[in-house]
């Protein structure tokens, strides 16, 4: 149960950077609100998958990852931003390294 609150608190997360990245080109404060209120739905998940039976290790590692992968992919997609070689290889080792702490 504790990978489905983490995977809401990615979403979530997700979510926020949305609002925040439209809060920074649009400015407005109903941007600012929405991602302050995704941010404080997301990390509600978060204390609910610790309290389930999440590690803090682990799911703070798997959290890291994939809030990054996804903010990647919505900077790539929805907002025409670029990344580098380096930055790519970054996110393979950030894949290897989920993989290596899910991997019993």
């Amino acid at each position: 149960m504790w990978v489905v609150f983490l995977g809401l608190l990615i979403l979530f997360e997700a979510i926020a950077d949305i609002l925040a990245k439209e809060y920074q080109i649009r400015s407005g404060w109903i941007f600012f609100a929405a991602a302050i209120l995704a941010y404080v739905i997301g990390n509600v998940f978060w204390l609910f998958s610790l309290k389930t039976g999440g590690l803090l290790t682990r799911g703070a590692i798997i959290f890291s990852v994939g809030s990054a992968i996804m903010a990647v992919l919505i900077g790539l997609v929805f907002f025409k931003e670029h990344i580098t070689r380096l930055e790519f290889l970054g996110i393979i080792l950030g894949l290897v390294s989920v993989v290596l702490l899910v991997w019993e």
